[in-house]
């Protein structure tokens, strides 16, 4: 698979937008439902919301 980066900003409001190529690498679609957090080491984690809520019933941590 051929990843490609994407630069992206925050704009004035906080808010950021992800080209969907990114998201459609990981199989990701309109209306999908996310979990975003920090890793603490200067990561942003994005995750699919029903995989992250499973990790955390299963194993107690994201």
């Amino acid at each position: 698979m051929i990843r490609e980066p994407a630069e992206v900003t925050i704009d004035e409001n906080g808010g950021v937008e992800l080209p969907m190529g990114l998201l459609a690498e990981d199989g990701l679609e309109r209306g999908s439902r996310l979990l975003a957090y920090s890793a603490g080491d200067g990561h942003i984690v994005l995750r699919r919301a029903e995989d992250a809520v499973a990790d955390l019933l299963g194993e107690g941590d994201l």
